[in-house]
């Protein structure tokens, strides 16, 4: 749950975990580089998921940042067994702009997965899923608490580096679950040019009006880089406007946590890619991030070391074991 785990005070938005978007995976098949699998995990309770929401995986192919292809999950109220079903719709060029669910209806009215096993369905030589899986994000809470010291919900400060590691060994999260949404199609249908740029959105409908209340590109990037202040506003924005409006905001955290120059924070922001704030990934190339994302990275790992210019020990977690290697690639849930 890379843009979960957050100290900041805001928490879920809207305070409903069915609309809080967790994780964004992107890679190709293993054996099978022609088909690519896009992964975008909601809801830390794993429960069912908003009936009155969308939620979409955007794919910008031409480097515009502007959406080409959208997949659109929408959910029916749970019954009153919990069980739940879904649709996915796709859209494609201007059309996929649409921030509603719109375009062609490529799953109907299918089953949510909430047993011990993954249901999935297929359209074509595409394989969808929706349901309750082992979340694969491993991180220390306590560890980057540690670090970061953001009791009270404060937002990220200068880390407390030397001494004795933050690091507490603990992974926060071994027996989590989470709510996943996940897709495999060939990859000629993304027509990447070579690069896909993916992003997750989740909206949600209220009062007549479709608000935009989160938003999933780079792990645990959200998290870090925002306050309370600002974190609706940056969940509600598009990644087309993000280096114009956010540079700034990164550029001054970056001073804090570790000691960057502007122009030193700048080039960092540029090498590492992080604004605009999408998943890049070329399929012709192996997927390890920031090429896409598996679910073996430690982009906790990652993160705090690009936040503090190298300086804070490696946490010395792995990654989870139970992972599958098919569809739809993450662990069957923790049973309760």
């Amino acid at each position: 749950m890379s843009n979960h785990f957050t100290g900041l005070s805001l928490g879920p938005p809207l305070g409903d975990q069915r609309l809080d978007l967790c994780d964004l995976y992107a890679f190709g098949v293993p054996g099978s580089p022609q088909r690519t699998v896009l992964i975008l995990n909601a809801n830390p309770n794993a429960d069912a998921l908003h009936p009155h929401a969308v939620y979409r995986l955007n794919i910008d192919n031409d480097g515009d940042y502007l959406t080409d292809i959208a997949f659109s999950w929408v959910f029916a109220p749970p019954g009153p067994d919990g069980a739940q079903t879904f649709s996915v719709l796709k859209a494609t060029g201007r059309a996929a702009r649409d921030p509603d669910a719109v375009g062609d209806r490529i799953v109907e009215g299918a089953g949510v997965s909430f047993g011990p096993r993954a249901e999935f369905v297929t359209a074509g030589d595409t394989k969808i899923f929706a349901g309750s899986r082992s979340d694969a994000f491993y991180f220390d809470y306590d560890g980057v608490q540690n670090l970061f010291d953001t009791s009270g919900g404060r937002n990220f400060t200068a880390p407390h580096l030397g001494g004795t590691s933050p690091w507490t060994g603990v992974d926060s999260n071994a027996e989590a679950n989470v709510f996943s949404m996940a897709i495999e199609l060939p990859t000629a249908e993304l027509t990447p040019s070579p690069e896909l740029h993916v992003w997750g959105r989740c909206s949600v409908w209220a009062d007549g009006e479709l608000l935009h209340v989160d938003r999933a590109g780079h792990p645990s990037v959200s998290s870090f880089f925002n306050t309370d202040e600002t974190k609706e506003e940056y969940n509600a924005s598009e990644p087309v406007n993000d280096r114009a409006r956010w540079t700034d905001q990164f550029v001054h955290l970056l001073g804090h946590t570790g000691g960057y120059t502007p122009d030193e924070a700048i080039a960092a922001l540029d090498e590492h890619g992080l604004l605009p704030d999408v998943l890049r990934f070329d399929p012709a190339r192996p997927a390890a991030y920031p090429n896409g994302r598996m679910f073996t990275e430690d982009v906790i790992n990652i993160r705090v070391a690009f936040l503090t210019k190298n300086e804070a020990p490696p946490t010395g977690l792995s990654p989870h074991t139970d992972t599958l290697g098919s569809f739809p690639y993450l662990g069957n849930p923790h049973q309760r």
